[in-house]
């Protein structure tokens, strides 16, 4: 997704020509371009999928919305299973239409997870429960803190539900640290995901996430702590910007890699 503007032949190209060993990878591209095609183009160019995004979409109260919604997540795993990734990232879902209850909306994910979490690690699928910023809790995630995603998770074997640590999502939380400690602990830190917080936020907020070093996060900060906490996996760089987007990609993927060489350790 920081790479947005290139097909997935450019991106794969661009990546083996920087040296970029792998790829994170979302699935509207991939299923616009046919999940076994993309498995065999990052194949063949000898790229690894670090995790598919995105899964989730989990606080549906309509009994038909919940079951299109279960029905898609695992269609999800399975083209993760396709793309050779362990690890499916969700985004859990805002409230529904005129609700206003956060408890019952979690629980509803937890729901979920009871009935997706047998059926990925049947994949070999991890499920990553990304907590987002507080300011998308109304319409795409109810599950704000690495606390709350936890406090989900660990109804469930760690082989089957972990959770996403995203600088750009957990940088303002003091107990974030703790709560990746504690995810470590149980081998549940399933993803690591880099992107700087930069102010003013753009109309909308979604796509305001900062170039790495342009904004407030310490970068070799949290990933100390997920290293810390025990996490050796891949380290991705999720960037959702509109002014980026407007550039060249092969040069915006080649700034990003140097700026990931500059910023962590």
């Amino acid at each position: 997704m920081t790479v947005k503007q290139l097909s997935l032949p450019e991106l794969v190209d661009a990546c083996r020509d920087l040296g970029v060993p792998a790829v994170g990878l979302w699935r509207e591209p991939v299923q616009a371009y046919g999940v076994e095609a993309a498995a065999k183009l990052v194949r063949d160019a000898g790229l690894t999928v670090t995790t598919l995004c995105r899964g989730g979409f989990l606080t549906a109260i309509d009994p038909a919305e919940r079951a299109a919604a279960l029905a898609d997540n695992r269609r999800a795993v399975d083209e993760a299973a396709a793309l050779g990734t362990d690890t499916l990232v969700l985004v859990s879902g805002g409230l529904p239409a005129g609700s206003k209850d956060l408890r019952g909306a979690r629980e509803r994910i937890a729901d979920a997870l009871a009935e997706l979490g047998p059926y990925a690690e049947e994949h070999g699928v991890r499920l990553a429960i990304e907590p987002l910023h507080p300011m998308y809790a109304s319409d795409r995630c109810v599950v704000s803190t690495l606390a709350q995603a936890l406090d989900l998770a660990e109804r469930f074997p760690a082989r089957q539900v972990g959770v996403t640590v995203d600088t750009y999502h957990v940088w303002w939380d003091d107990t974030a640290p703790a709560q990746i400690a504690r995810a470590g602990a149980q081998e549940r830190i399933h993803t690591f995901q880099l992107a700087d917080w930069t102010t003013p936020l753009p109309e909308g907020v979604l796509n305001g996430r900062g170039q790495i070093g342009d904004g407030s996060v310490d970068m070799r900060e949290w990933q100390g702590y997920v290293e810390a906490a025990g996490y050796t996996g891949a380290i991705e760089v999720e960037l959702f910007n509109d002014v980026l987007w407007a550039g060249d990609g092969r040069e915006l993927l080649a700034e990003t890699a140097r700026r990931f060489v500059e910023h962590t350790a």
